[in-house]
């Protein structure tokens, strides 16, 4: 009795999947493969710890996080997941412009926060520098506030006020426009169940 052929030609490729170079490039199965990895990698290291009486290094423990990865496969599975998923796409250039223009306030109110606090008479002074800005100028556009760091001069309150606002502003701008595909994205959903 002859094998039957599938339309690659071969019997098992077919079975498994129908294209091999699409289901091995798919994003679910290139995380699989990295967790998959991680844990070959770290069965590996726990040998070779053993094997030569060593600690084991910090950046391997990393390795073994990507595990959590796997976490994404659940987007199969769940339609909401899907539907955040697609959303997120669709609104890509949205998101780009959102990150584009945080980053952007980061630099100029970090760099005004350290300038205002540094030319007055200011014995707090806890902008020693610029890059200390970024960190206190991502918290306030953000909206987090942890409160590490504040200005303490009349100037720095201003800038810092002025830092509060464009971030809330930056972050709420682009807001409908990513609703509006998420509802979209929703809606179509429930019509297709």
């Amino acid at each position: 009795m002859e094998e039957p052929t599938f339309s690659s030609g071969h019997p098992t490729v077919d079975v498994v999947a129908p294209n091999i170079i699409d289901f091995v490039k798919s994003p679910v199965n290139i995380i699989d493969f990295i967790a998959t990895l991680s844990f070959y990698m770290d069965v590996v290291v726990e040998l070779a710890v053993v094997k030569r009486n060593m600690d084991k290094a910090d950046i391997l423990e990393f390795i073994s996080i990507i595990k959590i990865l796997r976490l994404f496969k659940l987007t199969r599975h769940s339609p909401g997941l899907k539907i955040l998923v697609h959303t997120f796409k669709a609104s890509a250039k949205e998101l780009t412009l959102l990150v584009f223009f945080l980053v952007l306030g980061i630099v100029i109110f970090a760099s005004l926060v350290y300038y205002a606090e540094k030319s007055q008479d200011n014995p707090d002074n806890q902008f020693k520098s610029i890059p200390l800005g970024l960190w206190w100028a991502i918290v306030t556009m953000t909206t987090v506030g942890y409160g590490d760091m504040a200005p303490k001069t009349y100037l720095g309150m201003f800038v810092g006020a002025l830092c509060a606002l464009a971030g809330v502003l930056t972050i709420a701008l682009p807001v409908p426009v990513i609703v509006s595909n998420f509802s979209m994205f929703y809606s179509h959903t429930q019509v297709s169940l």
